[in-house]
């Protein structure tokens, strides 16, 4: 993955951060002597750090056992200073007798050592992160801010009215995608979070020293539980399981950031235009591929699909419940509208007409519910809801905190007992987290007796009102249920008074709750015979008493009251609807091919696969065009097939209100995008016969996804031809608002050809899709499938969003968010808060001031020139060289990844052991892991070279200087060649490569040293990254506990690959892989 510093490396203070540091490696010492045991220790001790303690370089090489002797670690910290000053031959020695010295250990030294580094690591990957959020916060004018880049925009000539315009009508959409890069498991990501938190808590200046040691206790205790937990997964994930950690992160952090960011985006509307961002508007939404990305992933089938949409709609529903209750609490006040007053007796009067109404006056329930005991909720003053007693703005700065306060896995739950009717847990429960956990959903068992999900914090002044609770169950009870009922609540025309906004949200509530049960019949495939009416299954019906209550607050005078609570949750269903997350499907082109070769096989209409492109057109045009089914539902078909059609069945029973696009990776031609159109279409007609009426929700979005070179350059004639056949070209008008949306791949064609030309072809295959839909007066969505790594296409993402080809972004951008990245990004509230600032502005700014085009002819004929260049040397190495595929076994981990347990999906496409069907991750995540991370720069450096031999470096300094697109490109191969480390990487192959191809590793290590030269030639800098020195410094910080991760790591793939069967040796080599790509901030 990109640094997840970045964005903002440069705004950290460096001296707070390197007290965080010193603090955790202190008290991880002091864990570890306890832990571990003396005899152990005095090893350790003698690897302390020999730092050369200068006020210009402190490499945080203190941090580690601040005692007084010298050891190993003296020595690797010592080579480290060595090569930074310039000492290559005495920094190489000092490397090589630390390697030495490691191949003495036991494996048990080795396994605790590796632990050690790698928890290291981890603390300080934590302190960058807060301190990312702590200058985040402590800046006054942060710069990317939307009050910034607004500011900046008008000064500038853009009207305020075409700056609000522009703001209402963005369309970005952040994908998020189970690719297998998240390293850490979901226990470590929570302790480490925790950690942050308490950090945090620290940097408050009124705590007391009472407080601080409190604070410290608290420290050590998440430590040293960390310490004792097992840091490997078991286990492989599933895919609902992958789908269930994207669904955390909604609860976990953008549930809290979204709303402040919407009111960061509307006061800097307001301030610089005016106006207000309209209630309802969200400039950013989300979608996921976790659970419907099935390309070359047979574990994610048609009921995976399923079980996780109607998971994620779960989810939603019981999110919303949580701040339905919350409001209650809150609009406690009688004066309304007449339109609310009207439909608060409107409710009463029905609940009212049924003689066995039950339910107290504060929380109006109907006889429709006395059959669902299961999901009624405790009446009104039972409890207080969780979180009512804060303010809505605590939600992203609990306690002064800017971490959520999260709920961990094993959280104690009891819920409501039913005898005595006393809530007896304080914790806000977590969907996936708690005992009444989503694999329980599925069970039908997640709803207690008393039908809360979350029970808040009981308060005692309440006692009366548990005492009302006692008396409504036994009101409830088979005996004296009406009777006594009447003793406790007047009637309705003796009532006191009403809460008509507690009287309709209760309404919202109830509907709500029935919704949610709903889901958990669907999820276990039990009958489920509701009335439409009874729940929610849209967010307009959701949000329509929502903004009666709104506008009846504004109209009473209490628009302040409006403007909290109330307006973060209309705001929320805006954004996140009835499903959170909108579910992708992707499936490679291949297999919709064969889906359909077989049906024409079956009905006797030839073979598809043999026909050519046009004669495949031709059928599926006319197909298309017939109103009839194609495929008989009787058909008889390979399971591989069958599945595919399942596929499709599944879509048209969810529709386009749960699922979001159909992606077909691997796209080539014209027929891959109407094969797709009439598989779903087909199975929209069988199931739309068989529900008697029309599927739920439109089509899906069919988005051909170009990844390979070759693919890439015929992007723009596949569109024209799409485009040129009548009936494509009236659906997209018709059923898909004249909007056309195309997917480039970043991972494949770097794979494919080398990062340069990777970047030039998809820079190319842009600018020729943007303008074949303008021929045809199309709108045009360009979705990013981004890695996070630069091999994969990452980088910073403003960054990467402002060197676009003109015209590309106009205000619409999709753009996958992958594995770590998504925890880096997202993971906390404010660092959410952030990130979604940052795409804002960017695609704002590539919308009203599109990045420049390449000045002259010249400068495009240059970049295919280094392109072709690049490419070649790229490819005759990888692909062409028959020893490559031997040498990148022997040198890298590649093989041991596996071993992992991270995705859930295969490493590979299909079972050939060549580079080309090997994916795209494990292919960079080996190299990153030996610090070579090749396959980000190979090839450029030739690239640069030829072309600067032929006398045009001048041109291609005055290219960096005026050209983003290719300063960009530029300055993130400077910013992973600072990541690169030569000497490890040549130790990697003295060790473990044969001598045979030992060659080809030094040829390749000479390539990293021109390119190295040339980018510094192009870009004017005296050393690498010297325009980005805090990134640099903290690249610099983690070298003296990365180095020597490095040299464990070979000593154990040396001895693993001649005792594989070494459980021991192999959990060694995976807690080193964890610590190197901790160290590196990157996996694949």
């Amino acid at each position: 993955m990109t640094d997840t510093t970045d964005d903002i490396a440069e705004e950290i203070s460096f001296q707070s951060f390197e007290d965080d540091c010193k603090l955790l490696g202190n008290l991880l010492n002091d864990v570890l002597q306890r832990e571990v045991g003396s005899k152990f220790m005095e090893k350790l001790e003698r690897n302390r750090i020999l730092a050369q303690h200068n006020r210009r370089r402190q490499y945080l090489v203190h941090i580690i056992m601040p005692l007084e002797n010298t050891n190993k670690l003296s020595i690797r910290s010592s080579a480290c200073n060595m090569r930074l000053a310039g000492i290559e031959g005495t920094a190489e020695l000092l490397e090589k007798q630390l390697a030495l010295e490691m191949s003495k250990m036991s494996l048990e030294e080795a396994l605790t050592l590796a632990r050690a580094f790698s928890h290291y690591l981890n603390l300080m990957g934590i302190a960058e992160t807060h301190h990312r959020v702590r200058k985040g916060r402590n800046v006054a004018h942060l710069s990317k801010s939307c009050d910034d880049i607004f500011g900046k925009l008008v000064q500038g000539g853009i009207s305020p009215e075409e700056l609000y315009n522009t703001i209402c009508k963005q369309e970005v959409e952040i994908v998020l995608t189970a690719h297998p890069t998240q390293i850490n498991r979901r226990t470590l990501q929570y302790k480490h979070i925790r950690i942050a938190h308490l950090l945090d808590y620290n940097d408050r200046p009124d705590l007391s020293h009472e407080d601080r040691e409190m604070l410290i206790e608290d420290l050590v205790r998440e430590i040293t539980s960390i310490w004792q937990t097992d840091e490997l997964r078991r286990h492989k994930p599933t895919p609902v399981d992958e789908a269930r950690a994207g669904l955390n992160i909604v609860e976990q952090s953008l549930w809290k950031a979204i709303p402040h960011y919407l009111r960061r985006v509307s006061n800097a509307l307001k301030k610089h235009t005016g106006k207000p961002l309209p209630l309802t508007c969200t400039p950013i939404k989300f979608g996921s591929w976790m659970g419907g990305d099935r390309d070359g992933n047979p574990n994610v089938t048609a009921k995976v699909t399923k079980d996780v949409s109607l998971l994620s709609r779960w989810m939603a529903v019981d999110l919303y419940i949580r701040e339905v209750d919350s409001l209650r609490f809150e609009l406690s006040m009688n004066r309304c509208s007449d339109e609310l007053s009207r439909a608060a007796h409107e409710i009463l009067e029905k609940e009212t007409s049924s003689e066995d109404r039950h339910e107290s006056w504060n929380q109006p329930y109907g006889r429709s519910q006395l059959k669902l005991h299961s999901q009624q909720a405790p009446p009104f003053p039972t409890q207080l809801p969780a979180r009512a007693d804060l303010p809505s703005c605590t939600e992203c700065n609990d306690s002064g905190s800017h971490y959520p306060k999260l709920e961990f896995p094993g959280t104690d739950y009891k819920p409501l007992n039913c005898q005595d009717g006393l809530g007896t847990s304080d914790v806000e429960i977590s969907f996936q987290n708690s005992n009444q956990s989503s694999d329980k959903v599925a069970n039908g068992n997640t709803v207690t007796s008393n039908g809360s999900q979350q029970v808040g914090t009981l308060r005692s002044s309440f006692s009366s009102s548990q005492l009302l609770a006692q008396r409504k169950l036994f009101a409830e009870s088979q005996i004296g249920r009406s009777s006594f009922q009447k003793l406790l609540e007047p009637r309705l025309p003796e009532r006191p008074g009403l809460a008509p906004y507690r009287i309709v949200l209760g309404n919202v509530k109830e509907k709500l709750m029935k919704a949610r049960r709903r889901l958990e019949l669907l999820l276990e495939d039990l009958p489920c015979e509701y009335d439409p009416w009874d729940y929610y299954e849209t967010a307009d019906q959701l949000l329509g008493p929502l903004l009666m209550c709104y506008d009846s607050l504004q109209s009473c005078g209490a628009g302040v009251l409006a403007d909290g609570r109330l307006a973060d949750l209309i705001r929320r269903v805006a954004t996140f609807g009835m499903v959170l997350m909108k579910l992708d499907l992707r499936q490679e082109s291949g297999r919709h091919a064969e889906a359909l070769d077989a049906i024409t096989q079956y009905l006797d209409m030839g073979t598809y696969n043999e026909w050519d492109e046009e004669k495949k057109l031709e059928f599926l045009t006319r197909e298309l065009k017939g109103k009839r089914p194609l495929v008989p539902p009787t058909i008889e078909v390979a399971p591989d097939v069958q599945e595919v059609l399942d596929t499709f069945r599944v879509a048209a029973e969810l529709g386009s209100d749960s699922l979001g696009a159909y992606v077909i990776s691997m796209a080539s031609n014209a027929s891959d995008v109407l094969a797709v159109e009439l598989l779903q279409k087909d199975a929209r007609l069988a199931v739309s016969g068989e529900l008697g009426k029309p599927c739920p929700g439109g089509t899906l979005r069919v988005v051909p996804l170009f990844e390979t070179v070759k693919d890439l350059r015929g992007a723009g004639s596949v569109i024209r031809k799409l485009l040129s056949i009548d009936w494509y070209l009236e659906h997209i008008k018709k059923n898909h608002n004249g909007h056309q949306e195309v997917m480039v791949g970043y991972s494949d064609s770097g794979k494919d050809a080398g990062r340069f030309t990777a970047a030039w072809e998809l820079y190319k295959a842009q600018e020729d899709v943007v303008a074949a839909c303008n021929e045809y007066g199309i709108k045009v969505t360009l979705f990013h499938g981004r890695g996070g790594s630069i091999g994969r296409g990452g980088g910073p993402t403003y960054l990467a969003i402002q060197s676009q080809p003109p015209g590309s972004v106009m205000g619409t951008l999709r753009s996958t968010e992958q594995g770590e990245m998504v925890q880096a990004k997202f993971g906390l509230p404010q660092t959410a808060v952030r990130q979604l600032e940052i795409y804002t502005t960017a695609v704002l700014l590539a919308t009203v001031r599109p990045p420049l085009p390449p000045r002259e002819e010249k400068w495009r004929n240059l970049m295919e020139e280094i392109s072709k260049i690049s490419c070649q040397s790229y490819r005759s190495t990888v692909y062409e060289n028959p020893e490559f595929l031997a040498y990148f076994h022997e040198a890298t981990p590649q093989a041991e990844l596996g071993f992992l347990n991270i995705g859930s999906r295969p490493t590979r496409r299909k079972s050939s052991i060549g580079i080309g069907h090997l994916r795209a991750i494990p292919w960079v995540f080996a190299w990153t892991q030996t610090r070579f991370v090749l396959p980000a720069w190979l090839g450029v450096g030739a690239g640069l070279k030829g072309v600067c031999e032929k006398g045009y470096t001048e041109d291609l300094k005055a290219m960096y200087k005026e050209w983003p697109f290719f300063q960009c490109t530029i300055d993130l191969i400077e910013m992973v060649l600072g990541k690169a480390d030569i000497p490890i990487a040549k130790h990697y192959d003295e060790v473990l490569v044969s001598e045979s191809r030992q060659e080809l590793g030094a040829e390749l290590r000479g390539e990293l040293l021109t390119t190295g030269k040339y980018v510094l030639v192009v870009s004017g800098h005296e050393k690498l990254s010297e325009n980005n020195r805090s990134l640099r410094r903290l690249i610099e910080s983690r070298l003296p506990y990365l180095n020597p991760m490095n040299l464990l790591q070979v000593e154990v793939l040396k001895r693993l690959r001649h005792d594989d069967d070494n459980h021991k040796l192999r959990d060694a080599l995976l807690i080193t892989i964890n610590g190197i790509a901790a160290g590196m901030r990157n996996t694949g």
